[in-house]
């Protein structure tokens, strides 16, 4: 008999490919509980999964009507010898076959649409909720990020085809009664309690598979996390000896994941036995008791070999109901995966507009060029921190405590909210700027930089709006002109993911380029050149000026650094210590404070 579980999509009769799925809503809140996205999954596939039930319950039926068609045959017309009945059967056999063939053929085409159709929907959340303006406040390591979105989404929407087989595996087991009772009422009273007995003695073990299966799911996430980290950061860990410490490292999770897959793995293979032996006995049980009612002459010769093919038939149905418990196992652990990546809290926080209230400044068109101030501004390390960039002036800040850099960076990205005083970005409080509106005025930049696959040109121009000139300046002013002189391709020289092909200083010149082609209002740097040569360093500085402060530009740049080429050509230097400003002015007079040249000096 068929144990076929599943179809592929294929391009059909005229060799076109299925219509795309359509686009998830994603201004919906995401469920609460794993339950509650496996119940959100089947009602967005309800109508497909009724009709992919129905098809496959017609396919599981006409399985179930073979042995009885044979019991049938043999009765009216082997036993007879009636030719004209053996002919009747035989065009009947044939129509069952195509009606048996075509509904299993169309029903999991159907259901495996909308398998698939959901899995996408579930990538595309989870994507959008990482690639969102405001961004995803999560400690998972990219390769878990994409686990979660591929493996987790796909076992999640696996829930469609279980419901599918389930319903398919009920109706078969209720018509096999209903035949069985049809020919003997003592068989259909053995099939009717030996059932449910097989399914309550599996059942027993789902708490525990769900369990195992969860700690199985979180294990793998975390051991692809690391292996992704760890090819990306190759070169570096090769640059301080650092292999065998990482490899060590990811032994020790891969371990942990084998262990957790192992033992998942135990219990499922300890369901699967309980059930195909459970099984094998329930079927025996059948076939004995029709054996015994056949030699009794309860039942004909054609109705022994009908319940014995009936019998037979029953193993497919009983394995899908048990197996059902192994597989919601597993979809509700990805589940909860994603539903808690989900509930992840932004990066930006959310604003007074976004809540639904009116902005306190009120609706303030965007300026060309907006100012960047910071008013007695307490929060974390700093300590009435007062900071002015005026529209259109360059101002470096000298932070000798990273900590500092990284809560003034917070703030300017809307990450957090100032404890005391306000951040002003063209005369408007951070928090009456929704995500849209920061980000045209605002760009923050920070130290480490991410270079996506691609070619030089795409990724300092994804959108491939710089004319020829523009790119130029851009790619001169950030000396990454250099970098793409010494492609054998140029502009079209190929990028792999994280630049894992070009030393720090390229990576870092390619993405100050990229900053630079937005030409934001305001543009805030972190340390853009610390992995460049002085000489380079220079021109970066010169040339930075020169695009965004020379020749009639007007553009507002803050930069955070302890780079003398850089501190020499802003308006204002702001030295920071501890949270506060130490002193303020020019980096020529700056110099003459003894603590300032150990700050950018050191």
């Amino acid at each position: 008999m068929s144990t076929r579980t599943g179809a592929r999509t294929a391009p059909d009769v005229e060799g076109r490919l299925p219509e795309p799925p359509p686009a998830p809503d994603l201004t919906a809140a995401p469920p609460a509980t794993a339950g509650a996205l496996l119940r959100r999954t089947v009602r967005r596939h309800a109508r497909s999964l009724a009709g992919a039930s129905a098809l496959v319950t017609v396919w599981q039926v006409a399985e179930l009507m073979v042995p009885v068609l044979i019991g049938v045959v043999i009765d009216r017309a082997v036993v007879t010898g009636d030719v004209a009945q053996m002919l009747l059967w035989a065009g009947v056999f044939a129509l069952h076959f195509v009606v048996l063939s075509l509904s299993y053929r169309f029903g999991a085409r159907m259901g495996n649409r909308a398998l698939h159709t959901e899995s996408h929907a579930l990538r595309t959340e989870v994507s959008a909720h990482v690639l969102s303006g405001r961004g995803a406040r999560s400690d998972r390591l990219p390769g878990d990020v994409v686990s979660i979105a591929t493996a987790d989404a796909e076992m999640v929407a696996f829930v469609v085809r279980q419901l599918m087989f389930t319903v398919a595996g009920a109706v078969g087991l209720l018509v096999s009664a209903v035949v069985l009772a049809a020919i003997d009422l003592v068989l259909a009273v053995v099939v009717l309690v030996g059932v449910p007995c097989v399914l309550v003695a599996t059942q027993l073990l789902s708490p525990r598979l769900a369990k195992r299966s969860a700690v199985r799911q979180e294990a793998l996430g975390e051991a692809a996390g690391i292996a992704s980290d760890l090819v990306r950061g190759i070169r570096p860990l090769k640059g301080v000896a650092g292999e065998d410490a990482a490899q060590a490292r990811y032994r020790r999770h891969s371990q942990q994941a084998a262990t957790a897959s192992v033992g998942a793995a135990r219990w499922e293979g300890v369901m699967q036995g309980m059930t195909e032996g459970l099984s094998g006995v329930f079927l025996a049980v059948v076939a004995l008791v029709a054996g015994v009612r056949a030699v009794n002459g309860d039942i004909g010769v054609g109705e022994f070999v009908a319940v014995v093919g009936i019998s037979q038939f029953l193993g497919e149905p009983l394995r899908m109901l048990t197996f059902l418990v192994a597989q919601l196992a597993q979809s509700r652990a990805s589940a909860a995966r994603i539903v808690d990546f989900l509930a992840t809290p932004p990066l930006v926080l959310a604003t007074r507009d976004e809540q639904g209230e009116a902005p306190a400044s009120g609706a303030v068109p965007v300026v060309a060029t907006p100012s960047l101030a910071l008013r007695a501004v307490s929060h974390g390390p700093l300590r009435d921190l007062t900071l002015v960039a005026e529209p259109g002036a360059w101002v470096a800040v000298v932070a000798e405590d990273p900590a500092d850099a990284a809560a003034l960076l917070a703030l300017l990205r809307g990450e957090a909210v100032p404890d005391e005083g306000v951040v002003l970005v063209g005369g408007r409080p951070v928090a009456d700027l929704d995500v849209a509106e920061l980000h045209a005025e605002l760009l923050v930049v920070d130290h480490h930089v991410e270079l996506f696959d691609g070619t030089m040109r795409s990724n300092v121009d994804p959108h491939g709006v710089l004319d020829a000139d523009r790119l130029a300046r851009v790619l001169r002013a950030s000396a990454a002109d250099e970098v793409v002189a010494q492609g054998p391709a140029g502009l079209e020289e190929h990028v792999r993911v994280g630049g894992t092909t070009l030393s720090g200083g390229q990576r870092q010149r390619l993405g100050l380029a990229r900053a630079l082609a937005v030409d934001p209002g305001i543009l805030v740097l972190h340390d853009p050149t610390t992995a460049v040569d002085a000489v380079t360093e220079a021109r970066i500085a010169d040339g930075l000026h020169e695009l965004r402060h020379g020749g009639g530009a007007a553009r507002t740049t803050v930069v955070l650094t302890s780079s003398p080429a850089l501190l020499a050509r802003a308006d204002l230097v702001v030295h920071l210590r501890e949270g506060k400003v130490l002193g303020k002015g020019r980096h020529h007079d700056l110099g003459a404070d003894e603590r300032y040249r150990a700050a950018v000096l050191r």
